[in-house]
């Protein structure tokens, strides 16, 4: 008797992968090996970077932040101190908004803290 291979399965799944590689170049869009490969490389990258994005924008934020303070004689660590001993409830994405689009609010935020 002849082996039975469900290849309708098999074809589904390749197709599926096949999908996601879409609009890759050269083999990596149409040899099934290589296109598998990069797609699930691309899927690490991806999860990964997820993670990294948010450490990203935090590392902006506090970049920001800190040339916001330095026009008024702070650092960034001296001002997170005084910030946080205040008691303000302002998190490191809305004062860095503020010191990039409303430089006279965060001017009050930081004699505030002064």
């Amino acid at each position: 008797m002849p082996r039975s291979v469900n290849v309708v399965a098999a074809r589904a799944r390749r197709k599926k992968m096949m999908k996601f590689a879409k609009g890759f170049f050269g083999r990596r869009k149409n040899v099934w090996t290589v296109a598998k490969n990069a797609v699930e490389r691309a899927w690490q990258y991806a999860y990964r970077d997820r993670k990294q994005k948010k450490r990203d924008f935090r590392g902006l934020w506090i970049a920001r932040i800190n040339a916001g303070t330095r026009q008024y004689g702070l650092s960034y660590s001296k001002f997170m101190g005084l910030y946080h001993k205040a008691g303000l409830g302002l998190n490191r994405k809305a004062l860095a908004d503020l010191a990039m689009n409303h430089p006279d609010a965060f001017k009050a935020i930081v004699e505030r803290v002064k």
